[in-house]
């Protein structure tokens, strides 16, 4: 299975609400954004047309691998915009800042593609376990970019009290992943840490000169440096470490409550999630209306069980629930929050199985739904084609001839190789016609091999 080889493949638009007043201070626009985070996005807008950060806002995050449509809104600026990937078309003006509670629903059509004639064959039945089971509403990779770039969770710097360490993350760490001009402005700043009266030349610098304007003046505040970035960044950042907490206690609870011989494991980008396959009505009852908490300070537990799951998972990182603080600096905090425990992907369509034009022998299958704020389609679309990112040697076994590895000490969900077995008579369409080119093949090959030669 592969996913966004092209912008196009995946599509999502922001259904959306606002109280429009023909005198409202903030002028609303849809953005259609491709290969565009919203961050960039906003960048872009505020760098062009000199807008500062504050007198922007919008619903929440979009996926800068795909095309999408959401909201923003500028304070008391009417602008224009009609660039390839980034393009801003005027609905109104409201008296109020946008905020997620503008955000109805977003509605997500995925071409999934490099799919076998075994993957399709598959699909339906794992369809019906979507829609009777729902998909666990994990955070999916995406909320994790700091650990695919190599910063690790920055708030737990802070929370330790080391604002040198987390602001060298933040300025002075650029990602061997990342091609975009701001590596080569973190590249900067690497090789001339505190020489903060250099300037530097790199286009996207301007994106930290607040706060390299603070160290300027006052050249040992890693901390008040910090508080010079965006509000919203420093946010994500603490809420980038409660979504790993969250996915983490919600294992142990599953394997709890629903026990890992009916769990499957999917790799993804902070590690491993788990999902059910098979619940019995009462349970489904029981998850599909439970919340599990984002954890805070002040958190509260009614539910043993999920109390013991979360604890758990700070118990292994050495904290209680007190320790969830950045010390002396209140402007970054943990708030506490309930999140449902599953999402169920609304208006579920799945398309014909097409030949797939970007890779050969292969087809392609589109795949629509909606979904609630703050869940992720991507881990619907891994929870529907969820065979397809087992461990490779593990799919792979029948056709393997190597023998079986131990299983000892392997990980919870994954299964033993089969021993190699004597392969199967194609079944397709495609297989048929490949075996009969391969039998035609090989009798020419014996009958030029058996023919008498002529003299």
């Amino acid at each position: 299975m592969r996913l966004k080889q092209r912008p196009e493949d995946f599509q999502v638009t922001e259904s959306w609400k606002f109280d429009e007043d023909p005198r409202g201070a903030w002028f609303v626009y849809l953005m259609d954004k491709q290969k565009l985070s919203t961050f960039e996005a906003v960048d872009r807008i505020c760098t062009r047309f000199k807008i500062p950060r504050a007198s922007v806002s919008y619903c929440g995050l979009k996926d800068k691998q795909g095309r999408t449509t959401q909201l923003v809104a500028l304070e008391r600026r009417e602008i224009e915009l009609q660039d390839t990937d980034l393009r801003l078309k005027p609905l109104g003006r409201s008296r109020t800042r946008l905020s997620a509670a503008n955000t109805t629903s977003n509605r997500f059509a995925v071409t999934v593609r490099d799919l076998g004639e075994d993957d399709v064959a598959r699909l339906p039945a794992s369809v019906a376990e979507v829609r009777r089971l729902g998909v666990v509403n994990y955070f999916d990779s995406q909320r994790f970019g700091s650990l695919k770039h190599g910063q690790g969770f920055i708030v737990k710097d802070l929370m330790r009290g080391d604002f040198e360490i987390a602001l060298r993350n933040v300025l002075a760490r650029p990602s061997e992943l990342d091609q975009s001009g701001d590596a080569k402005v973190k590249a900067f700043w690497k090789e001339h840490w505190g020489e903060w009266d250099r300037r530097n030349p790199n286009p996207g610098a301007e994106r930290y000169q607040a706060v390299v304007k603070w160290l300027r003046d006052h050249p040992e505040d890693y901390r008040g440096a910090l508080l010079r970035t965006e509000p919203r960044w420093r946010g994500l950042q603490v809420f980038a470490y409660q979504s790993w907490l969250w996915n983490e206690g919600v294992k142990q609870y599953l394997r709890e409550v629903v026990g890992i011989q009916r769990l499957v494991s999917l790799r993804y980008q902070a590690g491993s999630l788990l999902f059910p396959r098979e619940l019995d009505a009462a349970l489904v009852r029981l998850l599909s209306s439970k919340t599990f908490p984002l954890l805070a300070p002040s958190t509260r537990f009614d539910d043993p069980a999920v109390e013991r799951a979360a604890l758990s998972v700070l118990g292994r990182e050495d904290m209680g629930l007190a320790d969830l603080a950045v010390p002396g600096t209140p402007e970054i905090h943990f708030d506490p929050e309930e999140r449902p425990l599953f999402s169920f992907p609304g208006r579920l369509a799945v398309g014909e199985a097409r030949p797939d034009e970007l890779n050969r022998d292969r087809f392609r299958v589109n795949v629509a739904f909606t979904l609630p704020p703050g869940a992720y389609a991507t881990l619907v679309v891994k929870r529907l084609f969820h065979w397809t990112l087992e461990p490779r040697r593990a799919r792979e076994g029948v056709r393997s001839r190597a023998p079986a590895p131990s299983t000892r000490g392997a990980p919870e969900a994954e299964q033993p190789v089969e021993a190699p077995r004597a392969p199967a008579a194609p079944k397709g369409f495609l297989a048929r016609k490949r075996a009969e080119k391969a039998a035609r093949a090989e009798r020419r090959a014996a009958g030029k091999a058996t023919a008498k030669p002529r003299r």
